[in-house]
């Protein structure tokens, strides 16, 4: 089943999509589930998955202003430097455990809408990612039983303001500029994505391919990811985890290449889709 969020009639609101139309839950499901974090916390996935077998799909997704998967996550948590290939570019050391930092729910806006770059810099990157959407709570989970937490799959742009994120050791500024990462355009929930099933990510910008790598190429599996971050702090439904970038970012091209205005990139994952973002200049 494929669940995205959005605003509907000034109201936001989520629902299963079904080809090119959209059930909306939001009205169907009420205050027993108001928002897909809470329908996925209360184990509502097969509830949503009835009514879309019993109800019409009526609104069409192309019309919709879709929000990030999760727009009210308690945590996100991303990834860094966990392909090989990008920490080669990236002139860094390969360590013991993942490479964390976090993104605030403000840094991010959904499928079709646009990723602002910051009037401070040019330097806005792209990094094409897997989103990993956590189902059941845990804390100290094991990886062995990681595949079992996981809620669903989407497709994610960790955007990065290059010379904020390299100011100082740590990257927190340059990772969460306003609306500047793409969440979408829905999460594939787990049932239909076996565990260990390998993912293919490919990152596009005007069409032309400048990164794709799978998941078999990762340094810390996404289990090992859900064990060590939990470890430390309790994993809650609705949090994402966001899984790493392969090689090719555009910092480190020759010549360096950066999202200007009026760009258009494109993340897809094999067995998700594309999410899709126009560059905008922020008026501050």
């Amino acid at each position: 089943m494929k669940l995205t969020s959005f605003m509907h009639q000034g109201r936001p609101s989520y629902g299963a999509v079904q080809g090119d139309r959209v059930l909306d839950l939001g009205p169907l499901l009420g205050a027993q589930a108001p928002d897909l974090k809470t329908l996925i916390a209360k184990k509502m996935l097969p509830l949503a998955a009835q009514a879309l077998a019993s109800h019409r799909a009526e609104l069409a997704f192309g019309q919709l202003q879709l929000l990030p998967v999760i727009p009210n996550p308690d945590k996100i948590v991303c990834v860094g430097l966990n392909y090989h290939e990008h920490v080669k570019e990236s002139g860094r050391d390969l360590t013991e455990k993942p490479a964390l930092f976090l993104r605030v729910s403000a840094s991010q806006v959904g499928h079709g809408q646009d990723i602002m770059r910051p009037p401070e810099s040019a330097r806005l990157d792209y990094e094409g990612e897997i989103a990993v959407v956590i189902g059941t709570a845990g804390r100290r989970i094991a990886e062995a039983d990681a595949w079992g937490h996981i809620a669903g799959y989407a497709c994610y742009n960790d955007g990065s303001v290059r010379d904020w994120q390299n100011f100082t050791t740590q990257w927190t500024a340059g990772k969460n500029f306003w609306r500047t990462g793409g969440f979408g355009p829905w999460m594939v929930s787990a049932d239909e994505i076996a565990p260990g099933q390998k993912l293919t990510l490919t990152t596009r910008l005007n069409g032309q391919e400048l990164q794709r790598a799978s998941t078999d190429m990762m340094i810390h599996s996404i289990p090992r990811q859900i064990a060590f971050i939990s470890t430390f702090m309790p994993l809650e439904p609705g949090d994402v985890i966001v899984t790493g970038t392969p090689g090719g970012v555009g910092n480190k091209r020759t010549p360096q290449l950066f999202m200007k205005p009026g760009d258009v990139v494109e993340i897809e994952v094999d067995a998700v889709g594309v999410l899709r973002n126009t560059i905008r200049d922020d008026p501050g």
